[in-house]
């Protein structure tokens, strides 16, 4: 337990990273999206090809659910760090916990607790406090919010979709290294016809989509990915919510996006009623 525990902190502080390393680019967001899954492909399988290299295993059909998900997830979350603060953008996507558990509810009748519930209300009360923020944020604040939304809904379908491979066999690093090329064959047309300028524009630029590619997804993702194998899940469900907490702390310092009375009030109220829905939670 004692190396698993660096590792969910350090892969939140590597994930925390991304929204930063997306405001720092000189790409657009669908750009740097693809680049993000596009550099972090090849190192994902060397670290493949190097490991014991197990039996490929799980349904073809939800590797490419997964992977649609996730390019949706990435998509709306690049575009909602464009138009919202860092910090309501990376909150908002942490909504996809409770998303799976209505999904649940309504799929699988799998009745939620009354503590998911009142973790709900807790939940969408912090929102909407986030929500009149953003209008003190920019004109664009409230798109950015409903697209971070958004991202939840489509990690929410990711993580459904990662459970089920893993349900079927498939090791983390196998699943994290074939979502991630898949995502990146998906999100290169989008890419291409999104208008945004390809190739960014010199070392500064590439460096800040190495940093995107190797540190916020292959070492964050892998890194939460092997503690939440190896930790309870109601320890590792309080430890993850440190990330938009970071993410933050990163962004007032770095791009000075100081935090309000309200946006902090509201934040705490979403990461407790998420910390609430995930103990309640009968998914």
């Amino acid at each position: 337990m004692r190396p698993a525990l660096p590792a969910l902190l350090f892969g939140a502080t590597c994930i925390a990273l991304s929204p930063i390393f997306v405001r720092l680019s000189d790409v657009g967001p669908t750009v740097s999206a693809f680049w993000r899954v596009a550099l972090a492909a090849p190192l994902l399988w060397l670290l493949w090809i190097v490991s014991s290299r197990p039996s490929l295993q799980g349904s073809k059909p939800l590797f490419l659910c997964a992977a649609l998900a996730f390019t949706g997830d990435l998509v709306f979350w690049h575009w909602s760090i464009q138009y919202t603060s860092v910090a309501n953008s990376t909150l908002l996507a942490n909504l996809s916990s409770i998303f799976v558990t209505l999904v649940v509810w309504v799929l699988w009748r799998q009745r939620p607790t009354v503590l998911f519930l009142i973790g709900l209300g807790a939940a969408l009360a912090g929102v909407l406090m986030l929500v009149r923020t953003s209008l003190d944020f920019s004109p664009t604040g409230l798109l950015g919010d409903a697209l971070g939304v958004v991202t939840a809904m489509f990690y929410a379908w990711y993580i459904l979709s990662v459970k089920g491979l893993r349900d079927r066999g498939a090791t983390t690093l196998h699943l994290i290294t074939v979502s991630t090329t898949l995502t990146a064959v998906f999100l290169f047309p989008l890419a291409l016809v999104s208008g945004e300028v390809l190739f960014p524009a010199g070392v500064y630029g590439w460096a800040v989509l190495v940093g995107l590619a190797w540190v916020s997804q292959a070492a964050g993702q892998g890194l939460i990915a092997y503690s939440l194998a190896h930790l309870p899940a109601a320890f590792s469900s309080v430890g993850l919510l440190l990330q938009p907490v970071i993410a933050a702390l990163i962004a007032w310092s770095l791009l000075g996006e100081p935090l309000a009375g309200l946006q902090i009030a509201g934040g705490a109220m979403v990461l407790f009623g998420i910390w609430l829905a995930r103990r309640g939670s009968a998914a």
